[in-house]
């Protein structure tokens, strides 16, 4: 029998995990699956921008040939749905919370189940006729989100092949930006001489040997140093990464002759000598314009104390904040290291306690989940943010290299974090009130909906009370002669 782990896919992109459904079931509701007809046309839309001819993943899954020995492999990624490993890497769970997210590559029940009576039937080809016309590839344009406005070059970095991990900091770059520009989207990807062919050690990252870098931009005075108001953090880069798209109406602006600063990155082996750099690709807005949201600033996770005990699964941990505006979360996404298998964000709101979102996590694929449009998180003032991790140091998580080790904090893959890294942006109170308002008009919301993460949508008769000293003494004198 082939052995799964001697196959397993680390730069791959295929598919994501749902729970099987039995064969006999499909096969009473359905007549036979094939490649062509039915299986080719997931491939196309959530594998074959990575696996295909000089793409990352470790093998080609455009033809029949190509897939019809992995059919089994494949079926047994995609039923991993929502943990380490699954394909896609995408780990949302499907049962609880918020479900609709922005690029959310993952399959249905249906394509599942088509997928697994498919490789148990033999994975049949069926007729070349039935085949969608094939996808063409343009290999010089290597980012998602299009090419850039603005493409910045880090420094080249030597990493030699079984070398120790290395902390530190990159060259500062200047930017060569004239003139303030907002920035909707900043997109990093890293660029090595690794060849596309799947080799390389099966690290974290697999091919890659930036494992995280934490960033900035400066504007520096006649003196050299950064000024305050020039200074502007970005979202983290970790490999495996995908885009970081902000609010619309909330762009982050980036300074004129702004220089690109990094004192903190992470850099790992591959398994063979590698020379590599990252390359930030910024998208603007259309000059002229401004944004109508201020970023919200607010730690959500615990770096400092974390205490992980050797050979348990299971293990808890536990963080709060209290936010003090409006708050809209643009995006949640979990960092926890390698014992890390799952987290989960929840809102607690008056006698409201909600599941916003649960997430399986993968150290190899860290993943920002950008909910889509309508459906982000808008909590009030007051409200705490509670994030729960799920952290597995058993012989059952292959990310683990000694589960008999106790761990910490700390900055290591063998040590721990466990923050909230997601996007959010803060809400004035007359624009919390229209964003809610516009909300029940999208989303045609009734007295009997319910919005997962918008404790006041379906309260539209509460208003803003004014903070007026007059106010208070009418209220006191209501109370009192009541």
């Amino acid at each position: 029998m082939r052995n799964l782990k001697s196959l397993k896919f680390t730069g791959n992109c295929i598919l994501g995990g749902i729970l099987l459904w039995p064969a006999m079931s499909l096969a009473q509701n359905a007549g036979q699956v094939t490649f062509h007809k039915d299986i080719e046309p997931i491939l196309q839309r959530s594998c074959q921008h990575c696996h295909r001819e000089g793409g990352v993943a470790p093998m080609p899954l455009v033809t029949y040939e190509q897939v019809a020995p992995f059919a089994g492999l494949i079926e047994y990624k995609t039923g991993l749905r929502d943990r380490a490993g699954a394909m896609p890497p995408w780990y949302v769970e499907k049962d609880i919370g918020i479900q609709e997210f922005k690029n959310d590559p993952s399959l249905n029940d249906e394509e599942i189940a088509a997928i697994s009576r498919w490789a148990r039937t033999g994975a049949p080809e069926g007729d070349q006729a039935d085949a969608p016309a094939p996808l063409v590839f343009d290999d010089s344009v290597k980012w998602t989100l299009g090419q850039p406005d603005l493409v910045v070059n880090t420094q080249e970095f030597f990493k030699e092949a079984g070398s120790p991990d290395w902390w530190g900091e990159l060259a500062r770059v200047p930017l060569g930006l004239e003139q303030d520009r907002y920035v909707k989207s900043v997109e990093i990807v890293e660029v090595n001489d690794v060849p596309n062919t799947g080799t390389g050690r099966e690290t974290v990252g697999g091919r890659y040997i930036f494992h995280h870098m934490i960033w900035r931009t400066e504007v520096h005075d006649e003196n050299g140093n950064p000024t305050a108001d020039g200074t502007v953090g970005w979202p983290v880069h970790e490999v495996g990464r995908n885009p970081d798209i902000f609010d619309p109406e909330n762009g982050r602006l980036l300074r004129a002759g702004s220089v690109f600063a990094t004192d903190s990155v992470h850099m790992h082996s591959n398994g063979r000598d590698t020379t590599g750099h990252l390359e930030i690709g910024f998208r603007f807005h259309p000059l002229g314009y401004e944004p109508k949201f201020e970023t919200a600033r607010f730690g959500l996770g615990n770096g400092v104390d974390i205490s992980i005990a050797g050979n348990e699964k299971d293990q808890e941990l536990h963080a709060y904040a209290v936010m003090e505006d409006h708050t809209k979360i643009i995006t949640f996404e979990p960092h926890l290291h390698a014992p890390g298998e799952r987290m989960c964000l929840e809102a607690i709101w008056g006698y409201t306690v909600e599941t916003l979102s649960c997430v399986g996590y993968d150290h190899n694929w860290v993943r920002g989940y950008p909910f889509a449009e309508n459906y982000e998180p808008l909590l009030p003032k007051g409200t705490i943010l509670h994030i729960v991790g799920y952290m597995n140091n058993t012989d059952s998580n292959p990310n683990v290299p000694d589960p008999r080790n106790w761990q910490g904090s700390g900055n290591r893959s063998v040590t721990n974090m466990f923050i909230d890294l997601g996007i959010r942006v803060k809400l004035t109170e007359d624009q919390f009130f229209e964003e809610m308002a516009n909300r029940r008009e999208v989303l045609d919301l009734g007295p009997n909906d319910h919005v997962i993460g918008c404790p006041l949508c379906l309260a539209p008769l509460v208003a803003p009370i004014p903070e007026t000293s007059d106010v208070g003494e009418e209220l006191s004198d209501d109370v009192a002669a009541n």
